[in-house]
């Protein structure tokens, strides 16, 4: 009789434990797995999970632990790391030495430049640099322009290759000197009969020839997509921009990622030095600063403030330079992708997100090999949401509706202003992942991954599935 209480205690045991999970476990909802449907997107190529943030357990749970491409939502994992290694405080520094005498503002010798990285570098602040430069009596160079890049070892890279886009700036690549965000910015101005076009800095040497046709009724609706441009390298770079552009434009900006950081680093220093009526007599070289303390240490934007520019526009250049900085401040310089990786992995173990799933590249999701589960993830939200810095993490999340990559996405929903995510689209990728808040007040950690040929016709089915976290039925 004992083993059979025995036996009937353990049955009854099993019953209530298979009560618990189907209980705190919803199904999927039917308006996002019919959306999916809609769009043919097979259930096993979808991960999710929605977790809210003082629940014990996820309330959905959908092959949590399959190892899926996350495009840019990579960047929170790049992040988190940077913030709970290096504090939201930390600032790159832009070091430059005079090396020569000073003498009435005349610098007889070179002027050497070191980067470490900043990827905060715009044209306002490389005025500003340049600015504390002439304060410490510096307004011409009688001597090369020397550029010292050996902060980061990172390999040769074809920025065609991931998706033939070379000119795109979505694929400049990282480094030491990196200006503007690698962009070389032409204005496009329709004439009577043509389209000119003229640089924002001056490019000397480059020739810039438009072969755009002016069309004189056509509506000026994806003016970019109607733009071929194309470089070839020689002795002096030749750019073509061809296709049509409708005159209704007006006067444009086109940015795109022309050339090496290094040479771009280099054209804007010129170009805005000139205007400022500085002179810069020698080339620029490759080369080594001297023994001596530098004449400026030019210090970036705090690393919460460059995050948020980071995420809420999913800049991959500011990522891949961060990733990068986070293997040299943690495995000693010169920065390595290899170094980026474990520094990274190392963090997170650390924390307790699990990493067995995870495969890193360059930290900015624009990678073919990236992966992560999105149960990861998920510990990630969570972890974040438990930190001192939660608040610098989750407002450097772009705001549903409102701004950065979502500012025009699920408009006219209820969703508008109540969700914090970090978007990631590829040709086969599409991802959301980050913060909901309920109707009710509470808080919800979202993961939320697509890996098909149909991942661009999702939008419905996440909008779906925010919309029934947002409501509250996620928590009832």
């Amino acid at each position: 009789m004992p083993s059979v209480r025995i036996a009937f205690r353990f049955f009854a045991g099993l019953l209530l434990a298979g009560h618990v999970v189907s209980a705190g476990a919803a199904e999927l909802p039917a308006a996002f797995t019919g959306a999916l449907k809609q769009a043919a997107i097979p259930l096993d190529h979808v991960a999710v999970v929605v977790q809210p943030l003082e629940a014990a357990q996820p309330v959905l749970s959908h092959n949590a632990d399959a190892a899926l491409n996350p495009a840019s939502v990579m960047k929170l994992v790049t992040g988190f790391a940077a913030l709970d290694r290096l504090g939201p405080e930390y600032v790159w520094t832009t070091d430059v030495w005079a090396d020569g005498p000073v003498v009435d503002g005349v610098l007889t010798g070179d002027l050497v430049v070191k980067g470490y990285g900043d990827p905060t570098l715009t044209l306002e602040r490389m005025w500003l640099l340049q600015r504390e430069l002439r304060a410490r009596g510096v307004r011409h160079i009688r001597g090369n322009l020397v550029l010292d890049l050996s902060h980061f070892d990172v390999p040769a890279m074809d920025p065609g290759a991931f998706d033939g886009e070379p000119l795109a700036l979505y694929n400049a690549a990282p480094g030491p000197l990196a200006a503007n965000f690698n962009a070389t910015t032409l204005r496009l101005k329709p004439g009577e009969r043509d389209v000119s076009i003229v640089p924002d800095i001056a490019l000397p040497g480059v020739t810039l020839i438009s072969q755009l046709v002016l069309e004189e009724r056509a509506a000026c609706n994806g003016w970019k997509g109607a733009i071929t441009p194309s470089i070839a390298e020689g002795e002096r770079p030749v750019l073509v921009l061809r296709g049509q552009y409708a005159r209704g434009c007006g006067e444009q900006a086109l940015s795109l990622n022309l050339f090496e950081p290094a040479a771009t680093f280099d054209f804007i220093f010129r170009g805005l030095w000139a205007e400022a009526g500085g002179t810069l007599s020698g080339a620029t070289v490759p080369g080594l600063p001297p023994a001596a303390a530098p004449l400026l240490r030019f210090a970036s934007e705090p690393l919460a403030d460059a995050l948020t520019r980071l995420n809420k526009h999913s800049n991959n250049l500011m990522a891949r330079n961060l990733f990068l900085t986070l293997g040299a401040e943690a495995h000693g310089a010169p920065a390595t992708l290899d170094k980026g990786a474990r520094a990274v992995r190392e963090i997170l173990e650390r924390q307790g997100v699990a990493t067995a799933k995870l495969v890193l590249e360059n930290g900015a999701g624009l990678s073919r090999i990236e992966r992560i589960s999105a149960g990861a993830l998920n510990q990630l939200l969570r972890t974040a949401s438990r930190s001192p810095l939660s608040a610098e993490f989750e407002s450097s999340l772009p705001i549903v509706a409102v701004d950065g990559t979502l500012k025009h996405r699920f408009n006219g929903s209820s969703l508008a202003g109540s969700a914090h995510l970090k978007t990631g689209t590829l040709r086969d990728v599409s991802a959301l992942a980050g913060y909901v808040f309920t109707a009710s007040g509470g808080r919800v950690s979202f993961v939320m991954l697509v890996n098909h040929a149909n991942a661009r016709r999702s939008e419905a089915a996440q909008r779906a599935l925010l919309e029934w976290v947002q409501s509250g039925e996620a928590v009832r």
